[in-house]
């Protein structure tokens, strides 16, 4: 009795496996990974079954679940892929977020969505306008046109606090600066 249930035992254990990522292939239909497994037992060109409308490229070193369909390891799936190494820590009860290996995340907290650039430039685009439904503050220069002869907001307040033209009335001469000045700088 002990042949048939070792043998149940064997197939049941091969059914799933813990993995190392050692290659990522990105650029096939289905992400195609390279792993290793324990005992040292690797596989190339096994695929990993991506949730829909997410994909990511990991790192070597990554972690990784593989499954194994009646305990065939001659054709198996990876379920997901994770990387400790980089796994944002301290979140809530309930909240979610994206992130990377270069501390760039979009963070959905208890108190609103947190997107951190990483130090990094963040790009809308592909858009035909950006819409904001609320107030808009920040602590750094608003620029206009920025590719071409744009102005910064506080150059435009600079401008307009101090321009003095040619008056209008009888006086002839030139205006004082503007009395009702732009706040900011």
């Amino acid at each position: 009795m002990a042949g048939p249930l070792n043998a149940l035992n064997r197939a049941l254990s091969n059914v799933l496996a813990r993995a190392v990522l050692r290659g990522i292939d990105t650029a096939s239909k289905c992400q195609m990974l390279e792993i290793s497994m324990p005992g040292g037992e690797g596989k190339s060109d096994i695929e990993h079954l991506e949730p829909y409308g997410f994909t990511s490229a990991a790192l070597s070193g990554a972690e990784a679940v593989a499954a194994y369909f009646d305990g065939d390891r001659s054709h198996g799936v990876v379920l997901v892929v994770a990387d400790r190494r980089y796994r944002l820590k301290g979140l809530k009860g309930g909240e979610v977020a994206i992130y990377d290996d270069e501390a760039k995340s979009v963070t959905l907290t208890r108190a609103g969505i947190v997107v951190d650039g990483g130090g990094k430039l963040i790009t809308l685009k592909n858009a035909p306008k950006a819409r904001f439904e609320m107030d808009i503050e920040a602590t750094g220069n608003i620029t206009d046109n920025c590719d071409s002869d744009g102005v910064s907001m506080d150059q435009m307040r600079v401008t307009y606090n101090g321009h003095k033209h040619k008056e209008n009335g009888d006086g002839g001469g030139t205006t004082d600066a503007t009395l009702q000045q732009m706040g900011g700088s």
